[in-house]
């Protein structure tokens, strides 16, 4: 795949899972108002409620299946990444 071209394995497999690489997430994630203002729960709530959405509007489109698959996926890193940390003792 063309898409893929100069990306390593990981790149790959993060774009397969995401629509994007993580780093290109994490940027994206904290420079959003949203998680600024609201928190990581927020913001990833906020992504889930865009999935319902999209289901609405043409569940049995294939492509839009793959997006949704990719902001769920978006949404629990978020969670795993920010909403999870413990604080340090």
């Amino acid at each position: 795949m063309t898409r893929f071209t100069g990306l390593s394995e990981t790149e790959q497999r993060q774009i397969r899972m995401y629509g994007c690489t993580e780093l290109q997430m994490k940027e994206a994630v904290e420079q959003s108002l949203t998680f600024r203002f609201s928190g990581p729960a927020l913001m990833a709530a906020s992504i889930m409620s865009d999935c319902q959405e999209m289901l609405t509007q043409g569940a049995e489109d294939s492509m839009i299946r793959e997006d949704v698959r990719q902001a769920l996926n978006r949404a629990k890193w978020i969670l795993f990444q920010y909403g999870m940390q413990r604080p340090v003792a």
